[in-house]
C-alpha cells in the first residue's frame, strides 16, 4: 500500500452502529463508510447467503468510497441472528426502510440511492415498488435474482413495473439466477431501467481470474452521476 492510499484511507470515516428496526424485529449491525468528500450515499443490502461483512460487500463499499460514494451496509435480522433461512419479505422490507430512513436523516444533504446484492436488491425493489420514498433517487442491482437456477421465469420481476425511479441492473452474462435473454427482455420493458452486462461473470461476479469489483464500482459511479451534479475535479 503506497503513501497516497494510506493517506486516502485516513480521510474516510467508518462508523459501526446498531440499526434500530421497528418492533418486534429489534436491531441489526450496520456500518457507514463515508469518504471526506462524498457526493452521494448508497444503502447496500446483502444477499441470502452472506452478510454485510462478506468480502464482496466490504470490498465494494471501499471501492465505492474511493469513487466518492458513501455507503451504509447492514445485516438482515436472519443473518444477524444466524438463522438458516432468509427473513420474510415483511421483515426484510422493514429493515430496508430503517436503513433508508437512517441514511437520509444522518446525511440529508447527500443524494440517496438504494442498492442490493441478489436477495437484498430484490427485497429493496419490492419495498420501493410499494412505498414512495422521495429521498431515494434510484436503485442499483448487483445481480438481480430473476429466477432460481435452472428454473427460468420472470415472475420475480413483476413488481418492477411499479417502481417510479431509475434502475441500474449490473448483470453477469453467465448469471445462473438470471438467464441473459430473460433479463434483457425484462429491462427492455421497463422505461426507467438500464442494463449493463458484465461479460463472462456469474451471479457472484466471478469471471475466471478477472477482478470484477472495480468495474462494478466504476459503473455505479458513472450511472449515479447522471442523476446528480458531481464535481469530478481532483
Amino acid at each position: 500500500m503506497n503513501f497516497f492510499k494510506i493517506y486516502y484511507l485516513q480521510k474516510m470515516n467508518s462508523q459501526t452502529f446498531s440499526l434500530i428496526i421497528p418492533d418486534p424485529v429489534g436491531s441489526v449491525s450496520a456500518e457507514y463508510i463515508v469518504p471526506a468528500k462524498s457526493y452521494c450515499m448508497i444503502t447496500m443490502a446483502h444477499g441470502a447467503g452472506a452478510g454485510m461483512n462478506h468480502p464482496f460487500m466490504m470490498t465494494l463499499a471501499n471501492l465505492l468510497a474511493e469513487q466518492g460514494i458513501g455507503t451504509l451496509r447492514f445485516n438482515f435480522p436472519f443473518m444477524e441472528h444466524k438463522k438458516g433461512r432468509p427473513d420474510t419479505p415483511a421483515v426484510a422490507h422493514k429493515t430496508i426502510e430503517a436503513a433508508i430512513d437512517n441514511a437520509h436523516e444522518k446525511f440529508p444533504s447527500l443524494p440517496l440511492f438504494v442498492s442490493g446484492k441478489s436477495f437484498g436488491g430484490r427485497m429493496s425493489s419490492q419495498y420501493l415498488s410499494a412505498h414512495s420514498h422521495p429521498a431515494v433517487k434510484g436503485i442499483i442491482f448487483y445481480g438481480f435474482p430473476l429466477h432460481a437456477p435452472g428454473k427460468p421465469s420472470t415472475e420475480r420481476a413483476e413488481h418492477l413495473k411499479d417502481i417510479k425511479i431509475p434502475m441500474l441492473f449490473l448483470q453477469g452474462t453467465r448469471d445462473e439466477f438470471a438467464t441473459l435473454t430473460l433479463i434483457e427482455n425484462v429491462c427492455a420493458s421497463l422505461p426507467l431501467a438500464t442494463l449493463t452486462k458484465i461479460e463472462g461473470a456469474n451471479h457472484a461476479f466471478k469471471a475466471g481470474k478477472q477482478n470484477i469489483l472495480p468495474t462494478l464500482a466504476a459503473l455505479t459511479k458513472d450511472w449515479v452521476s447522471k442523476y446528480i451534479k458531481v464535481d469530478t475535479r481532483k
